[in-house]
């Protein structure tokens, strides 16, 4: 086995969206930058969901950003990935692994809108532009009067499509945006009182062979233990509410001094439903405390929200 302080090239796979590859070469520099043997070569995979101009959760099924980047893992064309935490399925295919979990991005959802106007201020029927039923249903619950509007595209796609769909305001992660050097954009930050985030938001995840013992010991050293707790729970969360894709989910995990506190949520598309809950516990029980979250969920009625919807969709 080769050793990581050879001079050595380790192909890293991603998506080619200015998004994507601004979080890839920060993964690049941070390992080149702490194993100076290692030079990182970006290739560029399309995905089935970059190909596609309709809302995702029409398509069904979680995973569109990721798995043609997973099947160049599995045929040995790339070495590792970088992935958005919350593309990922809640089932990892077999052979592969997240072996790394950068420390968190600003989780929120942020506004955008004209003139800088907050949620409570866009005018009565104003229209909103999302293309996720998680922000839609919490939208809605908050403003029913507001006209939801699909959207799909890149970051700077959906920013546009502000004022070129005529629109009041569009929701979006923060993290991508800071990560962009966007931030003076936001007309307002959403707190996850109001606006739970997605699964995994602000959290990159680099992916690799199981059986690749080099890839893990060198991507281990950019991996932050409170955010790999914190998404572990999520994501437990999100496995056992068997979540696919865009379904109203939301969850966010904080660690503080090894204490985790998770809350969760399941809402209807159009907002007038919505079971919440929260458990705090271990870090070190991440994954039951999500499990757990989940089962409370269910009990309260979740899972005829969630085959409401897949029904629909």
């Amino acid at each position: 086995m080769n050793s990581p302080h050879r001079r050595d090239k380790l192909r890293l796979g991603t998506r080619a969206s200015l998004l994507a590859l601004q979080q890839a070469n920060w993964v690049k520099a941070r390992l080149e930058e702490q194993h100076p043997g290692v030079e990182i070569v970006l290739v560029h995979i399309k995905t089935e969901g970059d190909k596609i101009d309709f809302p995702l959760f029409k398509v069904g099924g979680k995973g569109l950003f990721v798995k043609e980047i997973e099947n160049a893992l599995l045929r040995g064309e790339v070495d590792l990935a970088v992935h958005s935490a919350k593309d990922l399925p809640a089932l990892i295919p077999e052979g592969l692994m997240l072996m790394s979990f950068p420390e968190r991005e600003d989780p929120r959802d942020v506004l955008i809108s004209v003139e800088g106007r907050t949620w409570k201020e866009l005018p009565q029927g104003g229209k909103m532009g999302t293309g996720s039923l998680r922000r839609q249903a919490q939208m809605l619950h908050l403003r029913p009067d507001l006209e939801i509007v699909s959207l799909r595209g890149n970051l700077d796609t959906r920013i546009k499509k502000l004022s070129t769909l005529q629109l009041d305001a569009v929701i979006l992660a923060s993290a991508g945006l800071r990560r962009m050097g966007w931030e003076d954009k936001v007309s307002e930050y959403l707190d996850p009182n109001i606006m739970l985030p997605a699964i995994g938001q602000g959290v990159l995840a680099i992916e690799g062979r199981v059986r690749d013992g080099r890839i893990h010991r060198l991507v281990a050293s950019l991996n932050h233990a409170p955010t790999q707790a914190s998404v572990t729970a999520e994501r437990s969360f999100l496995k056992r509410l068997e979540g696919g894709c865009q379904v109203p989910i939301a969850g966010l995990a904080r660690v503080v001094a090894e204490k985790l506190s998770l809350t969760g949520l399941v809402a209807g598309v159009d907002g007038r439903k919505v079971i919440k809950g929260k458990i705090e516990g271990s870090a070190a029980k991440s994954e039951d405390l999500g499990i757990e979250l989940a089962e409370e969920l269910l009990e309260k009625g979740a899972g005829d929200i969630l085959r409401g919807t897949y029904k629909n969709g």
